[in-house]
């Protein structure tokens, strides 16, 4: 059980939860909560008119609500704000939502009380996963829509998964021996304000990428062994000279992987000068990619253990502030960063497959294969590569730079969060198939300098490759092994597992 502290979280930390680890939040943060609760009643017992204690939201937020209607108001405010439409949030970025609000809870600013957090943990403990369409939210006064979706299903309304099993909330709730949650003052926009939505699939989105980017850098590898391709542009003096950190650690990690190869030492004179620049520039362009990635996690780190909500109650002094931290500008433009820099890492492998399957720039057989004309060989995965790098560049546009108000003008900045981080993910996932075929284009390239063999460190990742996708002697059926290889990358089998941050 991983006892957390939401004042001092950190990535790996982050990853663990990401993979599925149990969790709670420690002592401190349950006495934290306490105290902000007891504050919240204060203020509502000194009949002192609050925003989102006893008033209207957003535009209506000058409408005085009487005592009597508090409750009403809260569960009003989530189903109404349970509109989102689309395709269901996956289960880990939903179970990633959850522990990201109960670190923003758990900071001791938000005015709920205990019973919240009980019902929040209840759900992890139990792997109930409330069911909440991805779209919505325009990553405002926070994840509004997703949010209340969450929470709705707390309250017995709306499907929750149940270790796979989608059933309706109440009978879930049943089922799971869990009261409907009711909501007492400030509690419904304390767990609606935020961007733990965005978070999470931002998130979701960066260590998906942390595995494609280690699989993509021993793809390129093993790219240049298959090509005979020149090590000199990975000299670590090359990079010092420039001195970008991200170009010096993939130089070196490249240099490693390649360490012992027989089939660099055959060519080691040769009076090859130049390689393409998806080969030789892989330091300064997937180092580049790197440090974009490096600065998006250290922004989400920040903002899973960020208060969020709105207003932010200070107990130390009965007072609620309202502000705008439920704006989440600075995750929109982290998804945003992290799309771009993953379609660089696609577009880059791409171009490596396409030079090793064209015969004037390998040397090798045309599209890998022997007996060409009969067989096809990787001349269509490349065509697949393509497609996904296209689909790519569309996606990468910035969603951040698209604001559309909303709210009658009072929400007049919007930061589209939500929309950068799914963007993100489907990029990360759309380059992990393009690694993947680049993978089974190097290995079968490594294949034809035979007896000589590559690196033992790439030797491995060779084998991994072809415990999956065997050597290509005649055309055959792709689409399930590429999907598998695929995935291997996604779980990151393909390659180091590589670590942002660690």
């Amino acid at each position: 059980m991983n006892v957390l502290n939401p004042e001092a979280i950190d990535l790996a930390t982050l990853r663990q939860l990401w993979q599925g680890a149990p969790v709670k939040l420690d002592d401190a943060s349950m006495d934290r909560i306490r105290a902000s609760a007891a504050s919240v009643d204060r203020i509502v017992a000194g009949g002192e008119t609050v925003y989102g204690i006893n008033t209207g939201f957003g535009l209506l937020a000058n409408t005085r609500i009487p005592a009597e209607r508090l409750a009403e108001l809260q569960r009003n405010l989530i189903l109404s704000h349970s509109c989102g439409l689309g395709d269901a949030l996956p289960r880990q970025v939903v179970r990633m939502m959850i522990v990201l609000k109960l670190l923003g809870l758990g900071r001791g600013y938000s005015g709920v009380k205990p019973l919240v957090i009980d019902a929040l943990q209840g759900l992890l403990d139990r792997d109930a996963m409330p069911v909440i369409p991805a779209q919505g939210s325009v990553g405002a006064s926070g994840d509004l829509a997703p949010l209340a979706h969450l929470i709705a299903a707390m309250m017995g309304e709306g499907r929750i998964d149940v270790a796979g099993e989608v059933l309706p909330a109440r009978e879930a709730l049943d089922h799971l021996g869990m009261k409907p949650l009711e909501l007492g003052p400030k509690e419904g926009l304390a767990l609606i304000n935020g961007t733990q939505a965005s978070t999470a699939i931002s998130l979701d989105a960066l260590f998906m990428a942390e595995r494609v980017f280690g699989a993509a850098i021993a793809a390129g590898a093993l790219s240049v062994d298959a090509l005979k391709g020149s090590v000199k542009p990975f000299d670590p003096r090359i990079s010092e000279v420039r001195g970008q950190s991200g170009q010096i650690r993939v130089a070196s990690l490249v240099r490693e992987l390649l360490d012992g190869s027989a089939i660099v030492e055959s060519h080691f004179r040769c009076g090859r000068v130049q390689d393409p620049y998806s080969f030789r520039c892989q330091p300064q362009v997937m180092g580049a990619a790197l440090d974009l990635l490096t600065n998006a996690a250290r922004t989400l780190t920040i903002e899973a253990g960020a208060v969020t909500d709105n207003p932010v109650v200070f107990e130390d002094e009965d007072i609620a502030i309202s502000g705008g931290n439920f704006h989440a500008q600075p995750v929109a433009f982290a998804a945003d960063i992290i799309a771009m820099a993953m379609c660089e890492v696609g577009s880059l492998s791409e171009r490596r497959t396409a030079v090793l399957i064209d015969p004037k720039m390998s040397g090798l057989p045309a599209f890998l294969t022997d007996d060409g004309g009969v067989n096809s060989g990787l001349m269509i995965p490349q065509v697949t590569q393509a497609a996904l790098v296209a689909e790519n560049r569309s996606l990468a546009f910035p969603s951040s730079v698209d604001s559309v108000p909303t709210s009658a003008g009072q929400e007049d900045h919007v930061s589209m969060a939500p929309i950068s981080a799914r963007k993100a993910a489907s990029i990360a996932k759309n380059v992990a198939g393009i690694v993947a075929v680049e993978l089974i284009a190097a290995a079968q390239g490594v294949d034809y300098h035979a007896p000589l063999k590559t690196s033992a460190k790439l030797q491995a990742v060779h084998a991994k490759v072809r415990a999956i996708s065997p050597r290509l002697e005649s055309d055959r059926y792709w689409a399930d092994e590429m999907a598998a290889l695929q995935a291997a990358v996604l779980a990151g089998e393909t390659g180091q597992l590589f670590r942002l941050l660690d």
